[in-house]
């Protein structure tokens, strides 16, 4: 979170510069347009360190408006947010089918995962075009050998760069975390009488798949955790040992960009010879 901030309070100073001197050359159309992008900036500044809980999605007016932002029909979040709701809820990166299947289970309706290619890339391009002018974005997690895209995987962007990594191990540590996270979620809905169908499907699925202590029931939920926690703690030092590696390698090697999107296709070479 900290280069987040810096990012963003360096921004704002050049905004302000940048204001100072369309008002110098009595620009007033230029000195709005830059004061509405200073507020944003200053709005994504509040929300990291916690002043607002409220994200500030708007852009500036001359930019369009993608698709994946716009609410769904019937549907009163939009999807960009819907991605943010269900990847907070897991602390993981995850894919598009298990995040519909959180935020049906969790938030009362699945996301539309035909429209998240589309979102990720209007997510690059805004940061491109202003950087850290929003309080998140949208990425794909990264691999650790080549800090490329993760195939499938998305991120939000104001995770720690280790967090946003996936090494040899990461994949089944992200589902021993998931697990755990969904079994927290759960027990705040065990004041009523029944889970919901879609949480106990979920909760099904994974106590199907991690071994220890024997799950009775979707409604198990210490079961769960105590289970997911027995096999988390074989093998989440070492991978966090060999994402902590990558996430420093990346910071020598990428700018701001690559460190939230991806090394692009034409650097991998490059950071191949240079590993």
């Amino acid at each position: 979170m900290d280069e987040h901030l810096v990012a963003l309070e360096k921004r704002m100073q050049q905004l302000q510069e940048a204001i100072r001197q369309a008002l110098t050359q009595h620009d007033n159309a230029q000195a709005s347009r830059l004061g509405a992008e200073l507020t944003r900036t200053q709005h994504a500044w509040n929300v990291l360190c916690g002043l607002t809980d409220v994200p500030e999605t708007a852009r500036p007016e001359d930019q369009p408006e993608p698709a994946p932002t716009a609410a769904e029909p019937n549907q009163a979040v939009p999807v960009r947010d819907q991605v943010h709701q269900a990847l907070a809820l897991l602390t993981v990166p995850a894919s598009p089918k298990l995040l519909s299947q959180v935020h049906q289970a969790f938030f009362s309706s699945p996301l539309n995962t035909a429209r998240l290619t589309t979102l990720r890339r209007d997510e690059e391009r805004s940061f491109r075009s202003a950087p850290y002018g929003r309080a998140y974005y949208i990425c794909p997690a990264l691999t650790s050998d080549l800090l490329s895209p993760a195939r499938g995987l998305l991120a939000l962007s104001t995770w720690p760069l280790q967090q946003r990594l996936v090494g040899p191990l990461t994949q089944r540590v992200h589902f021993l975390t998931a697990a755990l996270r969904l079994a927290d979620a759960a027990e705040h809905l065990s004041g009523e009488t029944s889970l919901p169908q879609p949480v106990q499907q979920l909760l099904l699925h994974y106590s199907r798949n991690i071994h220890g202590d024997t799950i009775r029931s979707p409604r198990d939920l210490d079961a769960l955790r105590r289970a997911a926690a027995a096999e988390l703690e074989i093998h989440a030092h070492d991978d966090a040992d060999h994402r902590a590696e990558a996430a420093q390698r990346a910071r020598q090697k990428l700018g701001d960009a690559e460190q939230i999107f991806g090394n692009t296709l034409r650097n991998t070479n490059r950071l191949r010879r240079t590993s």
